[in-house]
């Protein structure tokens, strides 16, 4: 089949890709030259296990390729998929000018009928407009065919994106149109043997699952951490009220383990987004808005830990900060947990040494003047960052980060404190150790021998 990607982001690339992997022909028109001159040699734009060599692969054996030309991306499609970014407006609604202003020129460039397909996530209603704006051109530059537009929402995990491809938990076609429906069927067929992991609804149900699900996930994030906020006044440990409701099935472990927040380009967004689509249907929403609160406390718990261990004064201590991106597996800061300990250390005065495997150039960008003027120092070393350390915190739970040396740790560190900010360390053998351990919703054990004065 022949199919043009509109975005080479996050969602376009891994789409291109995996489509490519099953043998299909297939253009990722993406705009900016420079990302377009990377792709072309190979270079994935983005950090994600297992897509750059798959990039590289297809771009050699031709079913994959990268263009700027919506015109030449689109000559041959027989389906045309959407995958560009839906940012949050400054009212929390998502914005679809990219989407329409694609719409808009496919309508101006389609030489033959195609299908369509929505893979960005967007509110109810938007595959309606898509196609509003699409045969709209077409009938004014005369053409007589018209396009159906179909929503197929993505449910890609970042660091487990190609993955989640190619061995989907289930594939949503929202489409009205028998044809388009049968197309897209073929299409997804290579990737599900177990057809019943295919859902196919109207466009409009598909437009709302995708906000539906991401919403309820970081419902559940949120509750937990509320949880552990109690669990922590009570002298109770998060960890043990986790797997005591987690064995119930209905409940399930997925998503209910207490931490610094959630981040990243979905479900801050999407939970954003969908509370303004309820103000604007006259609806409150409160569950969600509790959601929202929530995760914008947690994000400052880190912060508020410091800065009570050291009596409120931060000038001239040296953190430690394991982890920069707002998951492992992936280089993606947006809406970081990292980010808002990170800006609140530097406000206090405290200098940070900072260790992501993926994500430190991303970091330097954004705070020149901290690195330049010494504050801030990055490195990909996790042994070189608690040198001289006041306190070591973990955000980010990479792999190279679950089992370290910590004896070696203490002995580097100037006050061997640890502030476990996803609770992947075991308090009493660290406390043996001689750590004062902290972590989300437990009971703090051990003492810094070094002393916090």
């Amino acid at each position: 089949m022949r199919i043009c990607v509109i975005g080479a982001g996050y969602v376009g690339l891994v789409t291109a890709a995996c489509f490519a992997e099953m043998g299909n022909w297939v253009v990722c028109v993406e705009r900016d030259p420079f990302r377009v001159a990377r792709l072309k040699r190979g270079e994935a734009t983005i950090y994600e296990p297992a897509l750059e060599p798959m990039l590289k692969a297809h771009l050699a054996s031709g079913q994959l390729s990268f263009s700027q030309s919506l015109a030449a991306g689109t000559a041959q499609a027989d389906v045309v998929f959407i995958a560009v970014g839906t940012p949050s407006g400054e009212d929390g609604s998502a914005d679809l000018s990219h989407v329409m202003a694609v719409a808009e020129e496919l309508g101006a460039v389609l030489q033959q009928p195609c299908l369509v397909v929505d893979k960005s996530t967007v509110p109810v209603g938007t595959a309606e407009r898509v196609a509003q704006r699409i045969n709209g051109c077409l009938g004014k530059r005369g053409k007589t065919f018209r396009v159906s537009v179909a929503s197929n929402p993505e449910f890609l995990k970042e660091g487990s994106a190609v993955d989640d491809f190619m061995r989907p938990d289930r594939v949503i076609i929202g489409c009205e149109d028998a044809a388009g429906t049968e197309l897209l069927r073929r299409l997804y067929a290579p990737f599900l043997r177990n057809h019943e992991r295919l859902l196919c609804m109207g466009v409009r149900a598909a437009e709302f699952s995708k906000y539906a699900a991401n919403a309820f996930l970081a419902t559940k994030i949120s509750f937990i951490n509320e949880m552990a906020g109690l669990c922590a006044r009570l002298d109770v440990d998060i960890e043990q009220v986790r797997r005591g409701i987690g064995s119930d099935t209905r409940i399930g472990t997925h998503f209910i383990y207490a931490g610094c927040g959630y981040g990243g380009s979905c479900f801050p967004k999407d939970v954003r987004a969908l509370i303004r689509a309820a103000e604007q249907e006259g609806i409150e929403p409160g569950i969600l808005r509790a959601v929202e609160a929530r995760n914008a406390l947690q994000k400052t718990l880190l912060f508020q830990a410091l800065r009570e261990h050291f009596s409120g004064h931060l000038q001239g201590r040296v953190v430690a900060l394991w982890g920069l991106a707002f998951k492992p597996g992936t280089d993606d800061l947006r809406e970081a947990p990292s980010l808002v300990l990170l800006e609140a250390l530097l406000a206090a005065g405290a200098n940070v040494q900072a260790c992501d495997p993926v994500a430190t150039s991303g970091v330097a960008a954004r705070y020149v003047q901290a690195l330049e003027s010494g504050q801030l120092r990055l490195s990909e070393s996790p042994y070189g960052v608690v040198e001289g350390a006041d306190a070591l915190v973990l955000v980010t739970e990479w792999k190279q980060f679950r089992q370290p040396d910590f004896a070696r740790i203490r002995g580097l560190m100037r006050m061997p404190a640890l502030f476990d900010g996803r609770n992947i360390y075991d308090a009493k053998q660290l406390a043996e150790l001689g750590f004062l351990y902290r972590g989300i919703g437990r009971p703090a054990l051990g003492r810094c021998l070094a002393g916090a004065a």
